[in-house]
């Protein structure tokens, strides 16, 4: 058995689903993935599976019922995974905006003794393509803010290419976890921070979708600016 899993969680990526899937499983390193779908009208399960067909023993599917946020898509993912015995689990877009040839990189560093491996479009620059200027500067500027609130040396806080060791997921928490957006992302990684596990960045170049639509929104921004706050005010009164 494989000791890491990528997780992927998708919503009308019937553009990407093939391809993505396709990238992982041709990488030197051996991975699983694990489709999270959240009964996605466009057929992305259905082509899901077609594809456990051809890679029957790696390729799993989780269908929900519905689209209900990316951050319970993750838990749903990270509880299967570790369900599975998996060692090493991994968060991806299907968009490729996230390299899967990147996912050796991430995973080098936890078997070398990260908790948490981040793919950090900041570490060494700006290193983003695509990317309108607004976004840019609003993505950059809302790690220094998460920096300045919870005390985080982390240059990319709401990265969300990132591979785990288990026992940091068996740590934190799971049905605790509050958010769904990039306020997900950054409840992870603050909950690593706080269960003083070992958290790495990894240099990665970040490209925009060329095919699909962003799940962005104002909702998820919003969410992101107050609940960086609200994570430091539960810390504070021992609520995490």
């Amino acid at each position: 058995m494989q000791d890491g899993i990528v997780i992927i969680p998708t919503y009308n990526e019937i553009e990407n689903i093939e391809t993505i899937i396709r990238a992982v499983f041709s990488l030197p390193k051996k991975f699983h993935v694990l489709i999270v779908d959240d009964n996605s009208p466009d057929g992305t399960s259905a082509k899901v599976k077609e594809l456990q067909t051809v890679f029957p023993d790696s390729l799993f599917l989780e269908k929900r019922k519905g689209k209900a946020g990316l951050g319970t898509a993750y838990v749903h993912g990270f509880k299967w995974s570790m369900q599975h015995h998996y060692e090493y689990i991994f968060e991806m877009d299907a968009d490729f905006s996230h390299n899967p040839q990147d996912l050796e990189k991430l995973y080098n560093a936890c078997r070398d003794g990260a908790g948490m491996a981040i793919g950090s479009r900041y570490l060494t620059g700006v290193n983003v393509v695509n990317w309108p200027l607004n976004r840019v500067l609003m993505s950059y500027f809302a790690s220094i803010y998460v920096k300045m609130i919870t005390g985080m040396k982390i240059h990319d806080a709401t990265a969300g290419f990132i591979c785990y060791r288990r026992e940091v997921l068996e740590t934190i928490q799971l049905d605790k976890i509050k958010f769904t957006g990039y306020a997900f992302q950054i409840e992870m990684k603050y909950r690593t921070f706080i269960n003083n596990f070992k958290i790495t960045e990894v240099p990665i170049i970040f490209t925009d979708r060329t095919k699909g639509e962003s799940k962005m929104s104002n909702a998820i921004i919003k969410e992101a600016i107050f609940g960086v706050i609200m994570l430091r005010v539960r810390k504070i009164f021992n609520r995490l």
